[in-house]
């Protein structure tokens, strides 16, 4: 069993302000994710979970920077940007990862990707609306954005255990 190293990460204090609280529980919940990917070789960060299933911890992490892109900056800021991964014709592809993937490339976007998303909400209020519209036609406020994130995370870093534990034994954090 391959033990976890633990990334720097900090709950935010239980009397913190409304959004030191939801900004300080989306970078515990994305650190989280470091921590299950720590200590893993690149093949064992490939490893599918559950044969035939795909999914694996560095498609996890390319999702969740696309996920950060999306609402930070798509919707939040209103930028166009191109997609990272998912295309139409596969709008999965960000779950994809071939041979050739590794931690230090999806780390590194996917960590430019969150710094990308703190400067876009640094300039919104919690109670600001997005400049881009969701499926729905209708724009969201940062707090509901923050709070979908940290569900976001926190439901993913749930499958990340179970991945984790398949791969190498190791659980917990």
């Amino acid at each position: 069993m391959t033990p976890m190293t633990f990334a720097e990460r900090l709950e935010p204090p239980i009397d913190a302000a409304e959004r030191p609280m939801l900004e300080g529980w989306l970078d515990y919940h994305r650190e989280t994710l470091v921590v299950k990917c720590s200590g893993l070789t690149d093949a064992q960060l490939r490893e599918a979970s559950v044969p035939p299933s795909s999914f694996t911890l560095l498609g996890l992490v390319r999702h969740l920077a696309e996920v950060e892109r999306f609402w930070f900056r798509e919707i939040l800021a209103g930028e166009e940007l191109p997609v990272l991964y998912s295309t139409e014709e596969d709008p999965d592809a960000d779950f994809t990862v071939s041979e050739t993937t590794t931690w230090a490339e999806t780390e590194a976007v996917w960590r430019a990707e969150t710094a990308a998303a703190r400067e876009s909400a640094a300039a919104f209020g919690l109670d600001d609306l997005s400049k881009g519209l969701g499926s729905s036609g209708k724009p969201f406020n940062l707090r509901w954005i923050y709070t979908h994130m940290i569900e976001e995370y926190a439901r993913h870093n749930g499958h990340a255990d179970l991945v984790r534990e398949r791969v190498d034994g190791a659980t917990g954090v």
